[in-house]
């Protein structure tokens, strides 16, 4: 018989840790869009001290005491509970080698270091980060020593973002398809040059942006009885608790586009959170599993879905009746439009063919850093050089550069490479439900929904009961690989 008696004490930890996530969450989202700047050091320090409190609720020694009682005495395989103590265990023995005191410095340090970076790239000038920089990449060496690791401390970090990943396996999957993307990301933006799509002209007021962005959302199966759209500095998606699930964007008066697709991709992150098994909140199966599956879900409807021709057949009528300067448009123009190939120097406004060498610049500068070879003050140099060597392209300032990502100043070294492992996902899991002659004929008609529901039952539902190399392999038949992803480049910018 199962210890059901240690097993319920750890749930209620859980239980009794949830408001203190609620409310860690409502402000971290509150500090990004609404806080005045003067409330950075009440905010920061309120914070800090919800991390350290959180911190002492999943450290309790009784938690080694019933973990051992459920490892001891199991309940059946491959069930929801053997899941969940898995998950705990994993989180127990890394939580308890962090003193309390650097998981309020941590924290702190974030709030900071956000601020210090918003007000840099609003300046464009990187050394008002640098030092904040610096106490992050610190945190980040700490960090990965308390966890520990065999080969470099990125193996520590990037496992906080994707369990079971290795620097060494990123290093693989970079390498196996690299030259392969560089050689499509080339010849796309040949092409792109030699026969120009159709520019956007004149001005796209925000009023219409904002009302074109919540009707695709709400197309593709975003419920705003569940969620809502805020303007921030950098787009980004949280997902509060069930019943509330929060995206930002940001708005460009002469490109509608950049707004549309930062809401699609918001709304893919907000879709799996919607998603995610209600029936097993708090505990941790019921958690997103990875940020390389969540980033799966994302670019699936951002990239997959609203860069189709299938998406502009079903709202270019629309898009001309909010926007005049649109109304003679086809289809096929749109499309072309948006997936327009050329080397830029901001990430999340980058075409697809070229998108994954920005990531690749990113996990290059981390390892350097990490590893000791450059210096945070380095960086603007090292970036520069590396970006001319990847695009040819001279960075003009540093907020086109270095300062353009928000990652770092939240101390998030090791997250970028789930960025690429979510294209690949993406591609694959997107081939596969299109093999599904339900889901591609419904889409064929403009009704995403089937396809969401493909979702729903192979990745969204799933939470963390598997891990993500199972997710992807249960849902597509074979380990996550980049064949998809680059037969996908090749059909649209090639084909």
């Amino acid at each position: 018989m199962a210890n059901v008696t240690a097993y319920e004490n750890l749930c209620s930890v859980d239980r009794d840790a949830a408001p203190l996530h609620h409310a860690a969450s409502i402000l971290g989202w509150d500090q990004e869009v609404n806080m005045p700047p003067k409330g950075l050091a009440q905010r920061s320090a309120g914070l800090a001290s919800l991390a350290g409190e959180l911190h002492k609720r999943y450290c309790q020694p009784q938690i080694a005491e019933w973990l051992i009682d459920c490892e001891n005495d199991p309940f059946s395989k491959g069930s929801v509970e053997v899941a969940n103590v898995s998950l705990w265990r994993e989180s127990y023995d890394r939580r308890t080698k962090f003193p309390s005191e650097f998981i309020e410095e941590k924290s702190r340090t974030s709030s900071e270091a956000k601020a210090a970076w918003a007000e840099a790239r609003k300046k464009s000038d990187f050394s008002l980060f640098a030092p904040l920089l610096e106490r992050q990449v610190d945190i980040a060496r700490r960090e990965a020593d308390y966890i520990g690791y065999e080969e470099q401390p990125y193996d520590a970090l990037i496992k906080l973002y994707e369990r079971g990943m290795t620097t060494a396996n990123l290093q693989g999957i970079f390498g196996s398809f690299r030259d392969e993307l560089a050689q499509i990301a080339g010849e796309a933006v040949e092409r792109s040059k030699a026969n120009p799509p159709r520019e956007f002209e004149g001005e796209f007021p925000i009023e219409g942006q904002q009302m074109f962005n919540r009707e695709v959302a709400e197309w593709i199966g975003f419920d705003f009885e569940a969620g809502r759209i805020d303007t921030t500095t950098h787009p980004f998606c949280s997902g509060i608790c069930p019943g509330d699930t929060r995206m930002t964007t940001r708005y460009y008066p002469k490109d509608f586009t950049a707004s549309l697709y930062g809401v699609m991709h918001e709304s893919g992150h907000g879709l799996y959170e919607q998603g995610l098994p209600d029936e097993h909140f708090p505990h941790p199966v019921y958690d997103a599993v990875s940020l390389g599956i969540h980033e799966s879900q994302s670019r699936l409807w951002e990239n997959q879905i609203g860069r189709s021709l299938e998406f502009w057949k079903r709202w270019t009528k629309r898009a001309g009746e909010i926007f005049p300067q649109l109304s003679g448009w086809t289809p096929e123009e749109l499309t072309a439009a948006v997936n327009r190939a050329g080397y830029s120097f901001i990430r999340v406004d980058a075409d697809e063919a070229t998108y994954d060498l920005h990531i690749a610049l990113r996990f290059e500068v981390e390892l350097l850093l990490l590893n000791r070879e450059i210096e945070s003050a380095d960086v603007p140099k090292v970036w520069n050089e590396k970006f001319k060597a990847m695009f040819g392209l001279d960075v003009p300032e540093d907020s086109q550069g270095c300062l353009q990502d928000i990652h770092w100043s939240m101390g998030a070294l090791g997250y970028f490479p789930t960025y690429t492992l979510g294209n690949l996902g993406a591609a694959q899991l997107m081939e596969s439900a299109m093999a599904d002659s339900t889901v591609s004929a419904a889409f064929s008609a403009a009704d995403p929904l089937p396809l969401l529901n493909w979702m729903r039952e192979r990745v969204h539902q799933k939470g963390s009961l598997l891990t993500p190399p199972e997710i992807i392999e249960q849902a597509t038949g074979k380990p996550l690989a980049p064949d998809a992803f680059l037969r996908h480049l090749r059909k649209r910018f090639l084909g």
